[in-house]
């Protein structure tokens, strides 16, 4: 009996010990601009710095969008590592401005999200033209990935394994001397 628990406690331990980096997503650690920040002229760039390193490709996104939806990305996101950039154009009207971003983690789950920053000042830039802006908006509602049957899957074979093991390990030899 002690086997059997030994191994029951062993295969749990081991699910739940694989099941932490498969459940890894980046995580945002930091922006230029900062969350919330104030500013009195737009920045010519946005980063977002990630804890860990973003899988490049086609999926990575960058947006900024102002007041009354109008779009000021002006160019394709670019990846180094764990930090993402994108340019932008020079800001307009002053008020509330969004990043949105999305971008496949280092696990191969699409992690999206906002930054929003303030323009105190109005700046004398125009908006992109509804075509130039890409149709492709990030939404943090993106759920994508691998879903968790196959985890739990895994972990009732993993777990019927064991008994099966523990089973077959706490038989007790006949004996032939009878």
């Amino acid at each position: 009996m002690k086997r059997l628990l030994a191994c029951l406690l062993l295969a749990a331990g081991g699910m739940i010990g694989l099941a932490g980096p498969a459940f890894a997503h980046n995580v945002l650690v930091g922006s230029d601009p900062k969350d919330g920040a104030q500013l009195a002229v737009g920045p010519s760039t946005v980063t977002l710095t990630f804890d860990l390193p973003i899988q490049q490709g086609d999926f990575d996104v960058i947006t900024v969008t102002g007041p009354n939806n109008t779009r000021w990305d002006a160019g394709a996101a670019k990846v180094d590592s764990n930090v993402i950039s994108a340019p932008v154009r020079p800001l307009g009207p002053a008020g509330q401005y969004t990043i949105g971003y999305r971008i496949l983690s280092a696990d191969g789950h699409p992690v999206a999200n906002t930054v929003k920053f303030t323009l105190t000042t109005a700046g004398t830039g125009t908006p992109a033209t509804p075509t130039a802006a890409s149709t492709s908006q990030p939404s943090s509602n993106d759920s994508g990935g691998i879903p968790v049957w196959p985890w739990i899957v895994g972990g009732v074979v993993l777990l019927g394994l064991g008994v099966f093991v523990a089973l077959r390990m706490g038989r007790v030899p006949e004996d032939s001397s009878k």
